[in-house]
């Protein structure tokens, strides 16, 4: 390959360019008329803009993309994650007009796009799965018959779903039609398929992910584990590498049973495998994401792999050169999404003109950027402003580093996930490792943030108090 075209914007597209050039390759970025003075822009060797601001008018225009990659003669395409990264049209697209797709098959997509088919699809390898119903349902009596089978709470999830979407928790029989008819609504309006299944809800549950890359010969490897379990809206926002509640009997385990996911599916590329860990430490199968993830930097880290050029060598037909047996986790490795969302105010988006925007740096710090001072945050995409992300030989001295790092990362003009991701880190059951999924839900609140800021703010100033009467005092020193 000697031209990749990166189908993406921000952050992520200035990071797999970094990989790229440094592989010796040329880059293309492509924009949206909103973007046109963007990072990603200026970072590339060529830059086309494929159409205006909205995504279904740019950066999902699979056909526009496509055009530009022929016209430039692009010899693969880099999907980053969102926008078409998991579109199996558009993989099948880029082949058929012989560019190199740097993921994995259309088939793998669309077997694990949908969580019956990857469900179905893994039944053969005995990998525990969460008890509940693998076909879809729309019929309220068949799923009320279903939930007591099962017992309450239950989880209604849409099938094409992801990010939370489609997706309710049902506590008792009265609520089961409400909410049925709800996840319905929303996964059709989502994702255009109403397609709902049921499962059993897991109480006090840990996210726990397998990073896997496969090659075209056959060989798969996994990367160890990442802990997603502090999240908002089923969105992760602070993730970490390893996690502090698998044994290494339970690491290999999981890693065993994310390979045989791959191997369902003939998966080529980086995937990732997602797990529900209970509190018995019984882990289950949710799904199968087929692209890199936005937390794939804290793997980096522990193991000391570019795994996007990892992916485009396997893209190229090139032989992993690693076995599982060489890689190790060396120290710990933590990452906080940089959102312009207000965590005062539900966590919604806060779109303005980032008037003050330095980024700390510094020994083990890693901030994946798209953004610069005096840029616009756009209102037509997701208000991911970068990931910062830090690298210790313990995980105390990653979170340590994380305080310091977000207490040096000067943003003004908009509200930030900063201040929710000191209070993550500083928070006990964080700090302990005893913690879930419900850490939002059970410790954060507006009141919590504000009661925080005040005290800080208070200690800050009785050590300015303090240090003042410190200089009157020598002040006043006879000579």
């Amino acid at each position: 390959m000697k031209k990749i075209l990166v189908a993406n914007r921000g952050e992520i597209a200035i990071r797999v360019m970094q990989t790229v050039k440094k592989m010796g390759i040329k880059t293309v970025a492509v924009y949206s008329t909103v973007d046109r003075n963007a990072p990603h822009v200026k970072f590339a060797d060529e830059a086309v803009c494929i159409g205006e601001a909205p995504s279904n008018e740019s950066y999902l225009r699979a056909d526009k993309i496509i055009e530009v990659a022929k016209k430039l003669h692009v010899d693969g395409i880099h999907p980053g994650y969102g926008f078409l990264s998991e579109n199996a049209d558009f993989a099948e697209l880029t082949e058929q007009n012989n560019i190199i797709f740097i993921g994995p098959g259309s088939e793998a997509i669309k077997i694990m796009g949908s969580k019956l088919a990857a469900k179905d699809a893994v039944k053969a390898y005995n990998i525990p799965m969460v008890p509940g119903v693998d076909k879809a349902i729309t019929d309220v009596n068949k799923a009320t018959r279903i939930a007591k089978d099962i017992g309450f709470p239950i989880l209604i999830k849409a099938s094409a779903g992801g990010g939370g979407k489609g997706m309710r928790i049902v506590e008792k029989e009265s609520d089961l039609e409400s909410q049925m008819q709800r996840a319905i609504s929303e996964a059709t309006s989502a994702f255009g398929d109403g397609s709902v299944f049921i499962e059993k809800y897991v109480t006090s549950p840990r996210h726990i992910e397998i990073q896997v890359m496969a090659d075209k010969h056959g060989n798969i490897l996994h990367f160890f584990e990442r802990e997603c379990s502090i999240q908002r809206r089923h969105q992760k926002v602070v993730e970490e590498a390893p996690s502090s509640v698998l044994s290494p009997a339970l690491r290999a385990k999981m890693g065993e049973a994310a390979v045989k996911v791959a191997k369902s599916c003939n998966y080529v590329g980086a995937g990732t495998v997602e797990f529900l860990i209970d509190a018995d430490h019984n882990f289950y199968f949710l799904e199968m994401n087929t692209r890199l993830q936005v937390e794939h930097p804290v793997t980096e880290l522990i193991t000391g792999v570019d795994l996007v050029e990892l992916q485009i060598r396997v893209a190229r037909g090139e032989k992993l050169q690693i076995r599982q047996e060489d890689l190790s986790i060396k120290g710990h490795a933590l990452e906080l999404r940089v959102y312009a969302e207000d965590p005062v105010n539900d966590f919604l988006p806060s779109v303005g003109k980032l008037s003050t925007y330095k980024i700390p740096v510094g020994s083990g710090i890693r901030v994946d950027n798209g953004f610069e001072e005096g840029m616009d945050i756009p209102i037509y995409y997701d208000p991911m402003i970068s990931k910062l992300i830090t690298y210790g030989k313990t995980r105390e001295e990653a979170i340590l580093l994380m305080i310091k790092a977000i207490e040096d990362y000067q943003i003004e003009g908009v509200q930030t996930t900063l201040a929710f991701g000191k209070f993550v880190c500083e928070h006990e059951a964080f700090r302990s490792g005893n913690f879930d999924t419900h850490f939002v839900k059970k410790y954060f609140s507006p009141k919590a943030l504000h009661q925080k800021s005040e005290y800080e703010a208070e200690i800050a100033a009785l050590i300015a108090l303090k240090q003042y009467l410190s200089d009157q005092k020598l002040l006043r020193l006879p000579n």
